[in-house]
């Protein structure tokens, strides 16, 4: 009985110890899986970070990976770019509204506020001034017809001298020129002379029916006198053409 009990005793030990063995074993494997395990969050986080970085690159890579944490990033970068989109088509349309406002575009009508009007004395012919009206806007415009002046608070505007029609409508382009001269006095009618000290010219439209735009402001050269039969000229696109009247 005693033998039995040794050699069981002695079996149980050795069964004992190869448990402890294996459970060793299996203790450092599992350390190991553990620390892989540990790892994998990790390793994941940087498969998941990875096709953010390089979507711009691959689209289709990062929805492979992961579409479900990469949709709202590729949304959020279609909506960027479609707001980029739609931001450089307001620069494009603005660009093409500012290349209508260029030179090569259509004329507009010369008014006070695109032109810069000047008057002056000149020397001939006699009792006359020179108006010059100077293109100050980014598109050509139409000097029509002949501007229409008031003097000082005269009930009527100033006559046209009908004679002066050029041939064509007089076209500025940006920093051109056009002159209407004023003859201040015309046949002696025994009227006494106006004084005059302001001068306020007025653009006329296409259709020669009333004024348009903002009229010109100006201060007439020192004693400066007009005659109620006097005349202005057509906008001329020459100076010497309207000094000729």
């Amino acid at each position: 009985m005693r033998s039995n009990r040794v050699r069981t005793t002695a079996l149980a030990a050795t069964a004992l110890l190869a448990a402890l063995s294996l459970t060793a074993c299996s203790d450092n494997g599992s350390g190991d899986n553990g620390k892989a395990g540990a790892a994998a969050p990790a390793g994941s986080t940087a498969d998941q970070q990875s096709p953010a970085a390089t979507a711009p690159d691959s689209g289709k890579d990062a929805k492979d990976t992961d579409s479900t944490s990469n949709a709202p990033a590729e949304n959020t970068a279609a909506h960027s770019k479609g707001s980029t989109s739609g931001t450089g088509g307001q620069k494009s349309n603005s660009g093409a509204t500012g290349n209508k406002g260029t030179g090569n575009s259509s004329p507009v009508t010369c008014t006070g506020s695109n032109t810069k009007v000047t008057v002056s004395k000149v020397s001939r012919p006699i009792n006359h001034l020179l108006l010059t009206a100077t293109n100050t806007g980014n598109r050509p415009c139409y000097a029509y017809h002949a501007p229409a002046l008031r003097f000082d608070d005269a009930q009527a505007a100033f006559p046209v001298l009908r004679d002066s029609i050029p041939q064509a409508v007089v076209t500025l382009a940006p920093g051109q020129s056009a002159y209407a001269s004023i003859g201040l006095f015309g046949e002696p009618d025994g009227q006494e002379p106006h004084k005059g000290t302001h001068l306020t010219v007025y653009f006329t439209g296409k259709s020669n029916r009333g004024s348009t735009g903002a009229p010109a402001e100006l201060t007439l050269p020192a004693g400066t006198s007009w005659g109620d039969n006097g005349f202005v000229t057509y906008w001329q696109s020459d100076m010497a053409d309207a000094l000729t009247y």
